[in-house]
């Protein structure tokens, strides 16, 4: 097969850097095709064109626009409009990342077309099916062909789930983005200078999820805490669009003593913040491991995570625990290279399957 056509479903800022490793890698294999498109689910510029900017990602093919609203409106959405475009191009496949409504919204759009689904960081569990994450997580891992799994706790994830066809444990595509887009990040960002940080000597947060942002407690509670175990260092906060719209909604201010309040980054900037940090603290899925990748403590700012492995290897802990585990390497993520190693188990999985090829 000459032509091998992949629909990209993305639509949040993780899901810009985890594709831009592997449309890369896609890009230089003249068999391959691939077709982005981007829900909008991430409508803020500061939370998606410039991503698309600063990792060298070519401009979307479709951008859908659908953003705000309610779990059930945004995904509905995205799925009808999905669908549309699947119709029209026809691809072998869809590639969709993590747990976000856009990966929920692909999967769905394609397996209702009979359409291979593509899951890349599959078989990640938090075992908190409060969090909507979770519930898009674990449907797309249900609806899916080919299961990309970053580490072996992923893998067994989906095997107590009686899910072991199609199941690839590959590395973290995270890493190898941390890894081509470090060095850059140290020769374009100036982002230290011109907030006057010196390095080792703030630490860098991050805060969005529902639960730390659907009342004024739970602002106020994630806020505190992060003050009180900055440990005398003041907390540089780039303000999520989400979570700025709830302070203005119940009247909360995040900038306070110990507590810098910014715009939000783009990726090269955000690196510079993480990676010369004293600490990391984040409620985010993605900053857990980059935090790691750069050698920073994290503490995450929820009762549990999907990345336990940062974790046991002593490099996270969850807010409600007050220590680290002796620290470890994690070699699973990889040597950098789980780009190269899925689109060359893409390509062996169409071409072992003749069914594929008739789209």
């Amino acid at each position: 097969m000459s032509n091998i056509r992949i629909a990209t479903v993305v639509g949040a800022r993780p899901q810009f850097i985890k594709a831009a490793p592997l449309s890369l890698e896609l890009a230089q294999n003249a068999d391959f095709q691939e077709i982005s498109i981007h829900t909008g689910q991430h409508f803020d510029a500061n939370m998606s064109d410039v991503f698309f900017n600063e990792l060298a990602l070519p401009a979307p093919a479709y951008n859908l626009g659908i953003g705000g609203g309610s779990h059930a409106r945004m995904t509905g959405d995205m799925l009808a409009a999905i669908e549309r475009i699947l119709l029209d191009e026809a691809p072998n496949a869809v590639l969709v990342y993590g747990d976000t409504n856009s990966t929920l919204a692909g999967g769905l759009a394609a397996a209702k077309l009979n359409i291979p689904v593509i899951h890349v960081e599959a078989g990640l569990r938090s075992f908190n099916r409060q969090m909507p994450e979770e519930i898009n997580r674990v449907l797309v891992d249900h609806l899916s062909t080919l299961l990309f799994c970053p580490t072996s706790t992923s893998v067994q994830n989906l095997k107590n789930e009686g899910i072991t066809q199609g199941v690839h444990q590959v590395g973290d595509l995270m890493f190898d983005a941390t890894l081509a887009l470090t060095p850059i990040a140290a020769e374009r960002s100036s982002l230290l200078e011109d907030l006057g940080l010196e390095p080792g000597a703030y630490c860098a947060a991050t805060l969005h999820r529902a639960d730390n942002t659907a009342s004024a407690e739970a602002i106020e509670r994630a806020v505190s805490f992060m003050v009180e175990c900055a440990n005398g260092n003041e907390v540089v906060l780039p303000v999520h669009p989400r979570t700025r719209l709830a302070a203005e909604k119940f009247g909360i201010s995040i900038q306070r003593p110990g507590v810098r309040a910014i715009e939000p980054l783009g990726y090269l900037d955000m690196i510079a913040l993480a990676k010369n940090a004293s600490m990391v603290f984040t409620d985010s899925g993605g900053l857990q491991k980059e935090a790691y990748f750069h050698g920073v403590p994290c503490v995450t700012l929820r009762s549990e995570t999907e990345w336990t492995e940062t974790v046991s290897a002593g490099w996270n802990r969850l807010w409600i625990t007050e220590t680290y585990e002796p620290r470890t390497d994690i070699v699973e993520y990889g040597d950098g290279k789980s780009a190269q190693t899925m689109v060359a188990t893409i390509r062996d999985w169409i071409h072992t399957n003749p069914s594929t090829n008739d789209r």
